[in-house]
C-alpha cells in the first residue's frame, strides 16, 4: 500500500506542478500528499457522505462553469475535479470547497 500511495502522490504532485507552470517541487509534494490523504479519509461512496447525489457529465460545459462559479474555483479546476472524481457530484463539490479553502489559507 505504501508504494501505491507514493505513486499517487507523485502523480498528483506532477499534476500540480504542471497546472502551476513549475515552482517548488517540495511544496507541490506536500500539497499532493495532503490531497491524497484527505481523499483516502473520505467516505467510500457519496451515499455515505451525503444522500441523494446527482451525477454530472464531464462534457457538460455549463455544469463545469456552474460548479466553478458556485464554488469559487476556476473552470480548469472544476473540469479537473470532474475528470478525476467522476460523476459523483457530492464528492466533486466537497473537493471544490476544499480547493477554495486552501487558497484562503
Amino acid at each position: 500500500m505504501g508504494d501505491e500511495r507514493h505513486e499517487k502522490i507523485q502523480k498528483r504532485a506532477y499534476q500540480i506542478w504542471e497546472r502551476e507552470g513549475g515552482g517548488d517541487p517540495e511544496h507541490h509534494w506536500h500539497r499532493a500528499e495532503a490531497e491524497i490523504d484527505r481523499e483516502a479519509a473520505l467516505p467510500l461512496t457519496a451515499d455515505d457522505a451525503l444522500p441523494q447525489t446527482r451525477e454530472i457529465a464531464s462534457t457538460d460545459v455549463l455544469t463545469v462553469e456552474e460548479l466553478a462559479v458556485r464554488t469559487g474555483i476556476s473552470g480548469d479546476e472544476a473540469q479537473e475535479l470532474i475528470e478525476r472524481l467522476g460523476t459523483d457530484r457530492a464528492a466533486i463539490e466537497q473537493a471544490a470547497r476544499g480547493l477554495k479553502g486552501r487558497r484562503k489559507s
